[in-house]
């Protein structure tokens, strides 16, 4: 393969520099330090691309830094591993409830850690039974024991822990019924005296099912096709990771058309930066306050899970639940509807006598 080498002065901001290309490849320097030549690019653009050339013609060669990846510097100790793997799962591209809870399962094994005089022991010296007593502290509910478990498991993937070590058997988790919205028309009546946004919110959550803490809070002006009345939602910016496209009910354009502001981006906060995470889960908890007779249980996804009890209702279909509802499978949706209050059988289909 035939060598192709060339120097060139670049400028950034009104500031020099000087590119190398060797084999195609591109290397930027500022000064002259690798070649030996104290002249700055800043100062002697021409006179540096000279000295490069000459030095090019003379044999030398540059050599590109290797990345920390490449080093691929082994932890010493186990806490170490886990926490250069919580700082590459925090630059990588996890959800934000993961990267929490990968931050938050490792603050709780470094205290443990502390307190059982581990912070110094290597992947090796870390057994089942310490796994064991860190997963299944009697604080946390089955729940969370399942959750710290899965997170740990992540974190510690690829640091070399024994077979075995990670097989902790924890407790079943007892299925919660997640009762539907009775009074939802008056609810949202008293949502809307309360706040505007907030109750947007909700309605967008009960009608077009959107996830109210991601998808609503993010959802921009331009998602929204007010002549098709549809919302369009890329892979990126949904749990699912697949393109959505969820139809607008007309009660939801309705309210869409009187809040709509040209001059702003985001459709929640109707300004040109979207509300923080947790703003509508504090205006939730204050609208709770003021109305201490709100049914027992309810939350802002109350009003999802009462939206798919509708649809469910109506359609009778798992198929159409799984599409609104944006479930990566039908598996997905039929454990959804076990979590809710659906009646999935009727009298007619209980043996007689």
């Amino acid at each position: 393969m035939q060598r192709i080498n060339c120097v060139t002065v670049g400028t950034t901001k009104g500031k020099h520099f000087i590119n190398v290309y060797v084999n195609g490849k591109r290397y930027r320097y500022w000064n002259g330090n690798v070649i030996g030549v104290a002249v700055r690019a800043d100062e002697e653009p021409d006179l540096l691309r000279s000295a490069f050339e000459l030095r090019l013609r003379e044999g030398w060669l540059p050599e590109r830094k290797s990345s920390k990846k490449q080093q691929n510097v082994k932890p010493t100790t186990f806490i170490l591993g886990l926490e250069l793997k919580l700082e590459e799962t925090i630059k990588g591209h996890y959800s934000y409830h993961h990267k929490r809870d990968c931050g938050w399962v490792l603050r709780n094994w470094r205290k443990y850690s502390s307190d059982q005089g581990l912070l110094e022991a290597t992947t090796k010296e870390i057994d089942a039974s310490t796994i064991k007593k860190f997963v299944l502290q009697p604080r946390w509910s089955a729940r969370t024991q399942k959750n710290v478990l899965r997170t740990l498991t992540f974190l510690s993937k690829d640091l070399g822990l024994a077979d075995g070590v990670l097989a902790v058997k924890t407790p079943r988790c007892k299925s919660e019924l997640h009762k539907p919205i009775q009074n939802i028309t008056e609810l949202l009546l008293q949502l809307k005296d309360y706040d505007k946004r907030l109750y947007l919110t909700c309605l967008m959550t009960y009608g077009c099912l959107l996830r109210p803490h991601q998808e609503l809070r993010l959802l921009k002006w331009s998602d929204v096709d007010m002549q098709r009345s549809i919302i369009s939602l890329s892979g990126k910016r949904n749990k699912s990771g697949r393109n959505r496209i969820v139809p607008i009910p007309a009660y939801v354009r309705k309210e869409l058309l009187c809040l709509r502001n040209i001059d702003s981006h985001y459709v929640i906060s109707g300004r040109n930066t979207p509300f923080s995470r947790d703003y509508i889960s504090v205006l939730w908890r204050r609208f709770k306050k003021k109305h201490p007779m709100l049914q027992e249980g309810v939350t802002l996804y109350s009003f999802r899970h009462t939206g798919a009890i509708r649809v469910y209702e109506k359609s009778g279909s798992l198929k159409v639940l799984q599409q609104v509802m944006s479930h990566s499978d039908m598996t997905v949706s039929l454990t959804y509807l076990r979590g809710l209050e659906v009646q999935q059988l009727d009298v007619n289909d209980l043996p007689e006598l």
